[in-house]
């Protein structure tokens, strides 16, 4: 399944890079998805901005994914995949709908989704960034770039889809605890740590408005 996945989407987004009509036909764009082009919610995922973009999410799938098939298998790891996928680019459409022209490639919604399932799943996992080479239990570093995805969002910083992390991080969470339920009652205080950010930051866009 995984390799599936791969194959399709360097093809997709090497094509794209190549084409740019292809490109911009299933490229993420608010105004066109708002008259009706619905296709590029999934389509979008497909493509990349450039290789190192391409390889990078690729490549993090590939670290987390493994994992995740082991333990729930390849169908419960592709409807994970796919829906948070969608629930990120769901999630971006709600955060810039004001903003016609926003437009955004990548599948970083259904990696960050594959990501914080593994988490949950594996919350002893140790994890180590190049620029901050110590091994941290994979739940520090969920939350951790939980809170930099919300504070980008916020700021609108670097050409990042933080809203599509964010979208795709809670909804493979949702999913993966609906598959296993046990993990409410084995890891109730991960749930609520990796939750607690989204629960502030709904409650703040909330009050926002009035």
């Amino acid at each position: 399944m995984l390799f599936i996945i791969i194959i399709i989407t360097c093809i997709f987004s090497i094509k794209g890079f190549k084409n740019l009509t292809f490109f911009n036909k299933y490229k993420f764009q608010i105004q066109s998805i708002n008259k009706g082009e619905k296709y590029r919610m999934w389509s979008s995922a497909f493509l990349h901005a450039d290789y190192s973009h391409l390889f990078f999410n690729l490549f993090t799938l590939w670290v987390f994914s493994g994992a995740i098939l082991m333990k729930l298998g390849g169908l419960y790891y592709l409807i994970i995949y796919l829906l948070s996928l969608y629930f990120g680019n769901l999630f971006t459409l709600k955060q810039h709908k004001n903003q016609i022209l926003y437009s955004a490639v990548g599948a970083s919604g259904a990696v960050t989704g594959i990501v914080y399932s593994s988490i949950l799943l594996f919350p002893e996992m140790k994890l180590a960034l190049i620029f901050f080479p110590i091994p941290l239990p994979s739940y520090v570093f969920g939350l951790c770039y939980i809170l930099y995805s919300i504070y980008g969002m916020k700021k609108n910083t670097g050409n990042i889809g933080h809203s599509a992390h964010l979208g795709g991080a809670i909804a493979g969470m949702i999913i993966t605890i609906l598959i296993q339920p046990s993990i409410l009652a084995n890891q109730t205080w991960l749930v609520f740590l990796l939750l607690t950010p989204f629960i502030i930051l709904y409650y703040d866009k909330k009050n926002s408005l009035f």
